[in-house]
């Protein structure tokens, strides 16, 4: 009988009390100072406040001079740990319009996955540093569920934090977290307004709304609007419709209290894309040594669409935020943000798996799809579409955060401290399907989206839930002993209770886990100068099972089995940053090495699995991000990446010894060059390395890594008035053919977006 090992360690009772006393009595002080300070401000002075003008120098168009998170008190320059910032400027410029194209900014970040053989991943599937970082975005720092492609026209900017966030954010990926930073109202009256139209039947339109309803008492109102009709560059039938509506209102902007209201409504209707087979890609053999004429064949045209035409994938998203912030002191404020949201995916795609001889046993066996009625006829053949890839889910999150950052000195220490309490409740429902029936196939050459489906159907056959119940404390601390040297230190204790239960015909399952996660995160800075600092950190992550997907298994093979410990990753980095020409322009470099622990393994003699896996991703990462001078402003990112498995079977399927889905070098840049007469020149280049896919020995004749490419993009803008500006777009200008994301048998690939020109024209009053 084959057994499980469980190596999971229950943390005591007395390290969760030590570090709530720890937290109470960290933020009890600055509280009872400030207090006093404040006692004593009115007893010696009926004096008004003088006004506080800030200015930040530093700020340009490209670069921010800090995050805008409450959790990141420092500025960037003295932040111990690799944080991209990508502003609003930027991708504004770069004509930019989801998460996903934001994310081409920062190197070694995007959707290389293409999904799990015949399922296609959907929404913003986010590889970073080798690792899925899906489940780890953020929106104004709470967690942001449901498989959705997100739009940037409410948001501000975006953060990427490379390395363990488990300090700062709890459970997640091993290599970093992504927090969306939404627009709110501001006290002036002001419209800017966009349309855009361009080649592939991109139409899209935007609306940013800010009224100031009550000058005294700080009222104010911001709407901001979109509409979307588009389609896919380089893909025919795929196409993305999609609007959005986000009002928010803010009281007391011009108080030491302050309440900020905000809806998000996002309205999905979307054609998917289940790729197009690999077929003559480079790599490429025939999947059936009988037929090994199909390794001649050539590549099938990268615009094809085997799916049918009626095929979609609807979202509707919701989002209800109450945020309220209080200044006790110009160095002390409380925050408490709550949060409801709710993501609902209805989907259908008609998939297919180009093998070409049987695989598989029992449930998982599948015949060939992949038919070549005649060797020399190529318009002869055909591919199979029978797969079902259906989805009917919910996701909703339910949250409230308390957090108070102060600052402060005792005795010739500087403390800049915060901490807080979460309050997360998780929930996600599915329904399962099984299908009946046939779908006729597709000509591999020349496929016909608009089909019969004939006796095909897609029937419910069960459902699913999954939640989790998360309690978290943590605290953060910058110490100042001097200009040149600083400690930051932050530590974080999670107590989740994950529940899954599953009814699906001959299969019922009642599953739970529960436990500590205790992470911390320690980095020393020093300054050689005041424009510049250099830092050591290390800091931890966890991922217990089912977190990622709030599903639990009782298969003994699933990481997502409750006996199992959790996920751990421990990361160390070494880095520099230089705040230079007049803090216009920022230099970073980092060298880090993360080692991912408790990996699970299948240890033949003893017919058990074991948690002694062992991952490990070093490398580099060198950024610049500001101005050179006035005119010219510049951001570029390169990232060397090494990954191996330690301890463990090959997780690629060209035998390396490396993480899959994880390009081992990447680059991107952006200039833009403002000359006289309002014209702007704008351009940047992007470079990924080929990507090596993961291991399925019952794919056979597939590629196993992609070839590498380069992709140049550009923009030229012309200001004619105050009121009226115009801006053209050309993406891969060159029309560089590419494979943008590959999936894990290799029978389907994704095309890189084809060559596109938009015009867009703003409109500001």
């Amino acid at each position: 009988m084959s057994l499980i090992r469980s190596r999971k360690h229950r943390f005591p009772l007395v390290r969760s009390s030590r570090l709530s006393a720890a937290v109470a009595g960290a933020l009890l002080l600055p509280a009872m100072t400030a207090q006093a300070q404040t006692q004593t401000q009115i007893q010696t002075s009926t004096k008004a406040l003088p006004e506080v003008q800030v200015n930040a120098p530093g700020e340009t168009p490209y670069k921010a001079e800090r995050s805008a998170s409450r959790k990141y008190d420092q500025l960037l320059v003295d932040t111990p740990q690799t944080l991209t910032i990508i502003k609003r400027t930027l991708v504004d410029q770069q004509g930019a319009t989801t998460l996903t194209e934001a994310l081409r900014n920062s190197p070694g970040v995007g959707t290389f996955f293409l999904g799990e053989n015949g399922s296609t991943s959907t929404g913003d599937t986010v590889y970073m540093r080798g690792f899925d970082a899906s489940s780890a975005i953020f929106v104004d720092n709470v967690r942001d569920l449901g498989a959705i492609s997100r739009d940037l026209f409410n948001l501000e900017q975006v953060e990427v934090l490379k390395g363990p966030a488990g300090s700062d954010n709890g459970r997640g990926s091993p290599t970093g977290s992504i927090n969306l930073i939404t627009k709110q109202p501001e006290m002036l009256d002001a419209t800017t307004a966009s349309a855009t139209y361009g080649s592939w039947g991109q139409k899209r339109a935007t609306v940013d709304w800010n009224k100031i309803l009550d000058q005294d008492r700080g009222i104010a109102l911001r709407l901001n609007l979109m509409k979307q009709d588009s389609g896919v560059p380089g893909r025919h039938e795929v196409s993305n419709a999609r609007d959005g509506i986000a009002p928010s209102l803010a009281i007391g902007l011009n108080s030491p209290t302050r309440i900020l209201l905000n809806y998000l409504h996002i309205n999905q209707d979307n054609t998917p894309d289940g790729g197009i087979p690999t077929i003559g890609l480079p790599g490429y053999s025939s999947p059936d040594p009988a037929r090994p004429y199909i390794g001649r064949a050539p590549r099938v045209d990268p615009t094809n669409y085997y799916g049918n035409a009626n095929d979609y994938n609807k979202v509707n998203a919701d989002m209800f935020t109450v945020r309220v912030e209080h200044d006790f002191s110009p160095t002390l404020t409380l925050q408490n943000t709550t949060r409801y949201g709710r993501t609902d995916q209805d989907y259908r795609l008609s998939s297919f798996l180009a093998n070409g001889t049987t695989i598989g046993t029992g449930t998982r066996r599948r015949t060939a799809s992949l038919l070549t009625p005649s060797a020399e006829d190529r318009t002869s053949w055909l591919l199979a579409r029978g797969i079902v890839t259906r989805r009917d889910q919910v996701n909703e999150i339910m949250s409230n955060q308390t957090h108070l950052s102060g600052q402060w000195k005792t005795g010739t220490l500087e403390h800049a401290l915060s901490g807080g309490v979460e309050l997360t409740h998780e929930k996600q429902r599915a329904l399962s399907f099984t299908a009946s029936g046939s779908r006729p196939h597709a000509n591999l050459y020349r496929p016909d989206p608009r089909f019969s489906e004939g006796d095909f159907s897609i029937a419910t056959n069960g459902r699913n839930e999954g939640k989790t119940d998360t309690l978290s404390l943590y605290l953060m601390d910058t110490l100042k002993f001097d200009e040149r040297w600083s400690l930051n230190a932050g530590l974080r204790e999670d107590i989740y209770r994950t529940r899954f239960e599953s009814n699906v015909p001959d299969r019922r399952s009642d599953l739970s886990d529960s436990g500590k996660m205790f992470n911390w995160k320690l980095a020393a800075i020093y300054k050689p100068t005041s424009y510049s600092s250099v830092y050591a950190l290390y800091a931890t992550s966890q991922q217990p099972p089912g977190s990622a997907n709030f599903s639990l298994s009782s298969n003994r093979d699933s990481a997502a089995n409750p006996n199992y410990a959790p996920q751990k990753t421990n990361t160390a980095e070494l880095g520099t940053k230089w705040d230079l020409l007049d803090r216009k322009l920022l230099l970073t470099a980092a060298a880090y090495r993360t080692e991912i622990r408790n990996e699970l393994e299948y240890d033949s003699v003893a017919d058990r699995y074991f948690q002694n896996g062992r991952k490990v991703v070093q490398g580099v990462e060198l950024g610049v991000t500001g101005e050179l001078s006035r005119d010219i402003s510049v951001t570029a990112g390169y990232t060397r990446m090494n990954s191996r498995v330690d301890i463990g079977k090959t997780a690629t399927a060209n035998g390396e010894n490396t993480l899959a889905y994880a390009p081992q070098q990447s680059f991107t840049s952006w200039a833009s060059w403002r000359l006289r007469q309002g014209v702007t020149l704008g351009g940047g280049a992007r470079y990924s390395a080929g990507l090596v896919r993961g291991s399925d020995n019952n794919a056979m004749g597939t590629p196993r890594t992609t070839p590498a490419y380069w992709v140049v993009d550009a923009m030229v803008g012309y200001v004619i008035n105050k009121q009226v500006d115009l801006q053209l777009n050309v993406t891969n200008l060159f029309n560089k053919d590419y494979v943008g994301a590959i999936n894990r048998s290799g029978y389907r690939y994704l095309p890189g977006a084809a060559r596109a020109v938009s015009l867009t024209g703003n409109f500001h009053f």
